[in-house]
């Protein structure tokens, strides 16, 4: 149970429907398990507005009805563990935020909107113990969520980090 750090130093989202393919590198990214069975704990998603006049941003974690395949980190997208004696898993969670199938956000699963204005503004939501925002699997629709952004506003840049830990 080793802690893990999905961070993205700078991105500017698109805003998107559900049920809509996310366009690549305009994603804060997807956390899929690394096995049928892999559960992950999400417990904390902190992002920082770096735009340069005011840009109201609908973020959203949601559980994602179509998952991404062949997933890859773009450009300044980083995942590590946060302890520096851990060990390397047998099956690594899938993160990232390209893919050759791409991610769609369920119309039905919303699980957090983490709306801020990207114009300096922050969101940060921490889970309270027993609280963590679960998945299980690698398939569709409880084994992947992503957080992107929702149509409306006008999306700014920005940055930020997901803390989550594998079993």
């Amino acid at each position: 149970m080793a802690k893990r750090v999905l961070g993205l130093t700078t991105f500017t989202p698109t805003a998107t429907a559900d049920t809509t393919n996310l366009v690549d590198a305009t994603y804060f990214g997807v956390i899929q398990g690394g096995s049928s069975t892999q559960r992950i704990n999400i417990l904390e998603i902190f992002m920082g507005g770096q735009a340069g006049s005011s840009a109201p941003t609908f973020m959203l974690l949601a559980r994602d009805s179509t998952i991404a395949v062949t997933v890859s980190s773009g450009t300044g997208q980083t995942d590590a563990a946060m302890d520096a004696s851990t060990a390397a898993l047998a099956a690594p969670p899938v993160v990232g935020n390209t893919a050759t199938t791409k991610p769609q956000r369920s119309s039905t699963l919303h699980l957090l909107n983490l709306s801020f204005n990207a114009f300096g503004g922050l969101v940060r939501w921490l889970a309270a113990p027993g609280e963590e925002i679960t998945t299980i699997g690698n398939t569709a629709s409880l084994g992947e969520v992503s957080l992107s952004a929702f149509t409306g506003g006008t999306p700014g840049l920005m940055g930020g980090h997901i803390i989550y830990e594998p079993f």
